[in-house]
């Protein structure tokens, strides 16, 4: 049970990997009514306070009230309106007499609204776990790799070396980022609203309101119509938007990495996994690729939560329903994608020596910049020196010889540089020199992101 039964969420809760249901038990009926109800208690408890309830009767209503999801579906069956059978069946369960004074003042987007805030909250906290955890595993594999090198590719071609430790360090900064996103767009959404019908407090006042909302621990939207306004639920879904770009980013790195002409990383392969129904000799990166998919949903839902902001005048319903699919499904989605992402690092297969045998495909060539700025420290002009090293360089490429030695073979580089420049002007771990102060920069809050 997920409250709502789509695609994405149902493939979630079904792979027998992803073990974890506290975020498809945010999203059932019976926790979303019980956030309706934590409201109207909140109210009942501030109404009492300011003197308008009797405390013995928000006693009661503590002590009777209860969630019967069977029962108010049955009720709606009739009424055709969720909140109304809500209450329908509290009544049934407190008496009369004090149910009266639930949802006293209150329009239905009150409670909503409010407990919508809750659930968010609630599963906006779990999706700030999973990143963190995730940043422990990237950290694990940067710190593990660090002065492994390998080639640093743009465009898809070899540039110059960098290390594994040093890819992994760009993700975790990248993930940091996500996370203070992630948990600026929890805080835009944390707010109530306790207003009346159309947000000017005609049966209620300020001070109920933050009373009620004191209690549920949320602050106050400073200006409410019926409804929180939809920039807020925007801002929540894009920062899952902009961290399922992160998640893609990572996922098609490690399935360009797994191609067989690169193979520098393996993606775990469990016994008796299969690869292709057809090829007995497939290992495919398929977490990886299933990940990538499941991220462009999330940026899909996002687009649908910005589509939710124009509403008519002080509200119109057409953001309900796509809020009843969204909010579990970019979720529970979030959650599966970093649970399996973590696990997909944590049993990453990196492979050093293929790293090595990869940088010398390219003869070397990427020591070009270097010999192209120690030639211009010489006092070559900066156009002579490019083309006498690109002479060499596309010389190294057809002729699959070793660029390195066609420099110190060639006599006017050769005799510009000196012996002792050509003597340590090739050295791969030139590359590597600042890695350390990298490495301070990006992990500085490392513990406490753990914390």
């Amino acid at each position: 049970e997920i409250g709502v039964r789509l695609v994405g969420s149902e493939m979630c809760i079904r792979d027998s990997r992803y073990t974890r249901q506290e975020m498809g038990r945010i999203w059932t009926l019976e926790n979303r009514y019980q956030a309706w109800l934590d409201v109207e208690v909140a109210v009942c408890r501030a109404w009492s306070d300011m003197g308008r309830i009797p405390a013995a009767a928000v006693e009661n209503i503590q002590a009777k009230a209860s969630i019967d999801v069977d029962r108010i579906l049955a009720i709606e069956e009739v009424t055709r309106h969720d909140v109304i059978a809500f209450l329908t069946s509290l009544e049934e369960k407190v008496g009369a007499e004090d149910a009266r004074y639930i949802h006293l003042g209150c329009t239905s987007s009150d409670i909503v609204d409010t407990a919508n805030a809750l659930l968010l909250m609630q599963a906006g906290r779990l999706i700030l776990k999973d990143i963190r955890a995730l940043l422990t595993a990237i950290e694990s594999l940067a710190r593990r790799h660090k002065g492994v090198l390998c080639m640093g590719r743009t465009h898809g071609i070899h540039a110059e070396p960098t290390s594994f430790g040093l890819k992994m360090a760009g993700f975790y900064a990248e993930f940091e980022r996500h996370l203070a996103r992630v948990e600026a767009g929890i805080e835009s959404v944390r707010v109530g609203k306790i207003s009346g019908a159309v947000g000017t407090y005609a049966f209620l006042s300020p001070e109920l309101e933050q009373r009620a909302l004191s209690y549920l621990e949320l602050e106050v939207d400073p200006h409410s119509t019926q409804i929180i306004q939809r920039d807020r639920y925007a801002h929540f879904f894009t920062s899952l938007a902009v961290l399922a770009g992160g998640v893609e980013r990572l996922c098609v790195e490690l399935r360009h990495l797994q191609r067989t002409e690169v193979l520098e990383v393996e993606e775990g392969f469990a016994k008796g996994q299969k690869g292709s129904s057809a090829m007995p000799h497939k290992k495919n990166p398929i977490s990886a690729e299933n990940m990538s998919g499941l991220s462009r949903l999330l940026r899909t839902n996002a687009l649908a939560s910005l589509e939710n902001q124009a509403l008519w005048h002080e509200r119109d319903i057409s953001h309900s329903s796509v809020e009843r699919v969204i909010m579990p499904d970019s979720t529970i989605l979030a959650d599966y994608v970093l649970t399996r992402l973590t696990k997909l690092l944590e049993g990453l297969v990196v492979k050093p020596e293929r790293m090595r045998e990869n940088m010398e495909r390219s003869y070397g060539l990427y020591f070009s910049q270097r010999v192209l700025t120690a030639l211009i420290a010489t006092g070559l002009p900066r156009q002579q020196a490019y083309e006498a090293v690109q002479r060499l360089a596309m010389q190294s490429w057809e002729s699959r010889t070793p660029f390195p030695d066609l420099v110190r073979n060639d006599a006017d580089m050769s005799g510009r540089l000196g012996a002792a420049a050509l003597a340590e002007l090739f050295d791969p771990s030139y590359y590597l020199q600042h890695e350390d102060e990298i490495f301070a920069r990006v992990f500085k809050n490392a513990a406490a992101n753990k914390a």
